[in-house]
């Protein structure tokens, strides 16, 4: 068998690619957790209630156990992929090694997105969670704090008032936030398009040199005209100026 063909450098790729199918379900799964996560807090924060949420911890649980499923496909691969390099290095013909190399990159880089994506979303559900949990003490105080003074206490209405302020202008920094963004890949998207104008511009002046010249000309012209134009205009002042005075 030539190297590169042979039964190990096959099994390496179908394990491989056997585990990117299996992280690819886990990481939409994941990422749908931690969506339902999110849009169940926003739900309960928007109707102001305060009672505790009955599956906030079997969605923790949930969320440890896809985590460390995750992390443990991701090391596998990149186990996988250290196999195929050693491989690769191992092989003695350039031309399958060009092949194997370019199959291997294309791997690590799958694993490197797929990387990319979980530390994000388990971020992005980390910092959701961190805030509950400081938004849930902060209704706790409060609750605590009504049940001992009455709900009628002037501070209380305003401690109250004050924490809604908080939580609309963490709705609100949100908001600019996705707005900005928006903007940006606008803006990114019109930068590209006066590019590509330029270019193709630029390709049409090479390519036709006469219509190119031909714009010079008609340049130089308009020039010459605005400049006897000009000393037209100069004389005629000139001599009305002179029979003015005279």
């Amino acid at each position: 068998l030539l190297p590169g063909s042979g039964p190990p450098c096959a099994d390496l790729r179908k394990q491989a690619r056997q585990l990117e199918n299996e992280l690819d379900l886990k990481l939409v799964s994941f990422s749908k957790l931690c969506t339902s996560y999110s849009s169940t807090r926003d739900g309960r924060r928007d109707s102001s209630d305060t009672t505790p949420l009955l599956n906030g911890s079997s969605q923790d649980r949930m969320f440890e156990t896809m985590a460390v499923e995750i992390e443990q496909l991701l090391g596998k691969l990149t186990g996988i992929n250290d196999k195929m390099a050693e491989y690769t290095n191992s092989a003695g013909v350039p031309s399958l090694n060009a092949a194997l190399m370019h199959t291997l990159q294309r791997h690590r880089d799958i694993l490197q997105d797929y990387t990319h994506e979980f530390h994000k979303t388990k971020a992005n559900f980390l910092a959701i969670r961190e805030r509950e949990n400081l938004l849930g003490s902060v209704r706790k105080d409060i609750e605590s704090y009504k049940s001992g003074s009455g709900v009628n206490n002037r501070r209380t209405e305003l401690f109250l008032k004050e924490h809604e302020h908080l939580r609309n202008s963490d709705r609100l920094i949100e908001e600019t936030i996705s707005i900005a963004m928006a903007t940006k890949e606008n803006m990114t998207s019109q930068r590209g398009m006066l590019k590509s104008i330029q270019s193709k511009m630029n390709t049409l002046a090479n390519r036709f040199p006469a219509v190119n010249s031909l714009i010079q000309r008609i340049n130089l012209r308009k020039r010459r005209d605005s400049l006897i134009l000009g000393g037209i205009i100069g004389i005629c002042t000139i001599l009305l100026l002179l029979y003015a005075f005279h």
